[in-house]
């Protein structure tokens, strides 16, 4: 079942492209990943793929909820909250599933959600498929590694049952056997159905990714600026006469 298509996607502000002529089809089961150097969109792209930042150019078409995993700037820890509050809270949010919507969610997440009373760590960390992560439940937001703030955002985003997760700079700030964690970690979450999209610099060797290369110097393309959050990007589409 495809989740998520972008034909000819794009966005362009007054400052220029941040992307643009992106095509990419998701289907449930899948891993993608969309990579390119610092300032080439990505981080927007992904955001506009979970229906979080607009477009000006191209279509794009979803099916069923997305979630956001760790998005620097846009979605990330609390600094005040240990890992296992982080869960909590978020599972108290979200309330049990729906009986009309139990066929749609993964039994993973229905699982969780049912236990967030006993033990909602332990639930959560094994519906996402990471009983291997190194996570440790006490331990605060501002003090969590890259890879664990990673973790963290993966497993929450997997807690709302969504046909999408993305995640951004999955690579950043990790050495070569944390990066191979997280794709290993990234192509579990697909193998339980959901689609998956992650942005990087690159993907880690042996992955099995669809990858989505973007900004590419060394390709003909327009003068990419890095992108900034919503609430501080000039957003003003060109107007030509």
């Amino acid at each position: 079942m495809k989740i998520v298509e972008a034909n000819g996607l794009g966005l362009r502000t007054r400052r220029g492209w941040v992307y643009r002529d992106v095509d990419l089809s998701a289907e449930a089961g899948e891993l993608h990943a969309v990579t390119g150097p610092p300032g080439s969109g990505r981080t927007s792209l992904l955001l506009a793929l979970a229906g979080r930042f607009p477009h000006t150019h191209g279509e794009l078409r979803r099916r069923g909820p997305a979630a956001l995993g760790q998005v620097a700037g846009v979605h990330e820890p609390d600094p005040t909250l240990t890992v296992a509050e982080h869960i909590q809270e978020r599972l108290l949010l979200l309330g049990p599933v729906p009986r009309r919507r139990r066929q749609l969610v993964p039994v993973a997440a229905v699982r969780a959600r049912r236990a967030y009373r006993r033990d909602a760590f332990a639930a959560a960390i094994a519906g996402a498929g990471f009983t291997d992560t190194p996570l440790d439940p006490d331990r605060y937001g501002r003090d969590l590694t890259p890879v664990e703030r990673q973790v963290l955002g993966l497993v929450l985003a997997s807690l709302s049952g969504p046909n999408l997760i993305v995640a951004d700079d999955v690579d950043a700030g990790a050495d070569a056997p944390e990066r191979a964690w997280i794709w290993a970690a990234l192509s579990r979450l697909a193998d339980q159905g959901y689609a998956v999209v992650a942005s990087a610099r690159a993907v880690e060797p042996g992955a099995t990714a669809v990858t989505h290369r973007i900004g590419d110097p060394a390709l003909p393309g327009p003068a990419l600026v890095a992108p900034r959050p919503a609430a501080e990007a000039d957003l003003t589409p060109e107007v030509t006469a």
